[in-house]
């Protein structure tokens, strides 16, 4: 260990060495320091850091979490997660010693949290405060569990933000098609707009697609990949979830217009992304079709839940192919009881009391409930 005064730059270096997991002796070298208490402080906490001392300040110890974290999450959640540490969490606890930070302390962070207002004079959503403090709580949790730190401080004062139930928001067909004929001036719009409704897709997996994912013979569209703009350079990746991986059944009219607009585009390569638009644009065009057709607004994403009519007679309608043809994916079971709702509706426009509805339907599995679901679907559109 040692730290000298660079001839050249004038500036101070740092040296310390350290011995890696198959025990092989290594150099650590940091140079730039203006002062030489900077060099040497540098040098102290890169020793409490190979030693795995709680001494170590905090903000040395979430360099070694996010070390960890990068190598082991997707890119864009790693990139999430360094944005809210390095915005909301070190400017506050970065050079606190990690072993001496409590509960009281993260009390108070939380207190500046909530109050805070940016220049428009607006402050952070619930969630938005329940995902910062989970992030500072996994920090600790990693320190807990692998350091040695006694207790998790984030845990001991406890979340904040509030968890809302979100409304389930969807157009009816009927409110779809008058938005697709607003958008219908703009091809790529148009076309866009069919697959993630009829499909049931996600922004960035519609963003992904390519002619090889589509099999026109059998009707089908392949999702195994989705495409983000990550620091500014296109990224393709995986799906969300392993089970995102899929084939979906695309309508007849679908597969027939998709493969005509496949055909139309001139030097597109089987590997070419077929939408190469931003979701910028998605969600541009989102708006001014549901402006010009009147109909309500609703997120990108909404488009994937299942829309529900109910006419007269109370007869539902679900429409969600992706949940057809993998009806017990954990996914959409939170779907169940919104169905169900439904489902007694339809049992009792057949004089059937609500009552008796609600009480079959309550000592039932879920998986029996879908199916039932989709018995109802099948036979309304017969």
């Amino acid at each position: 260990m040692s730290v000298h005064k660079n001839k050249v730059t004038g500036k101070w270096d740092a040296y310390s060495y350290y011995y890696d997991y198959t025990g092989k002796r290594k150099q650590k070298h940091k140079s730039g320091f203006e002062k030489k208490r900077d060099a040497q402080e540098w040098e102290r906490q890169f020793d409490l850091k190979k030693d795995r001392n709680l001494d170590m300040n905090f903000g040395v110890f979430v360099e070694m979490y996010m070390a960890n974290e990068e190598k082991r999450v997707k890119k864009s959640t790693f990139l999430t997660k360094q944005h809210i540490v390095e915005k909301k969490i070190l400017p506050y606890f970065k050079d606190r010693k990690l072993k001496e930070i409590a509960a009281a302390n993260v009390i108070e962070w939380q207190n500046e949290m909530i109050s805070f207002k940016n220049g428009k004079g607006k402050g952070h959503s619930q969630d938005y405060l329940r995902t910062i403090h989970a992030q500072l709580s996994a920090i600790f949790n990693h320190a807990v569990n692998l350091y040695g730190l006694f207790a998790n401080p984030a845990r001991q004062a406890g979340t904040m933000g509030k968890q809302f139930d979100k409304e389930m928001k969807f157009w009816t067909k009927e409110e779809f098609q008058r938005f697709i004929e607003a958008v219908a001036n703009k091809p790529r719009s148009y076309y866009a707009f069919e697959m993630l409704y009829w499909c049931g897709m996600r922004e960035g997996e519609l963003l992904a697609l390519t002619r090889e994912d589509f099999d026109f013979a059998k009707q089908t569209v392949r999702i195994n990949k989705t495409f983000q703009k990550l620091e500014g350079k296109d990224h393709i990746g995986t799906p969300k979830t392993q089970k995102s991986n899929r084939t979906i059944i695309m309508p007849d009219f679908l597969a027939e217009e998709m493969e005509m607009y496949i055909e139309s585009l001139y030097g597109y390569r089987p590997t070419d992304r077929i939408f190469q638009i931003s979701k910028s644009f998605l969600h541009h065009e989102m708006d001014r079709g549901a402006k010009a057709a009147g109909v309500p607004e609703i997120r990108i994403h909404d488009l994937r839940h299942p829309y529900v009519k109910a006419t007269t007679k109370s007869i539902l309608i679900i429409n969600d192919f992706e949940t057809i043809h993998q009806p017990f994916q954990s996914h959409y079971e939170s779907y169940v009881n919104f169905l169900i709702i439904f489902l007694s509706k339809v049992v009792s426009a057949n004089n059937k009391s609500p009552l008796t509805t609600t009480s079959f339907f309550s000592h039932i599995t879920s998986s029996k409930k879908l199916i039932i679901a989709f018995d109802i679907f099948i036979r309304s559109t017969l």
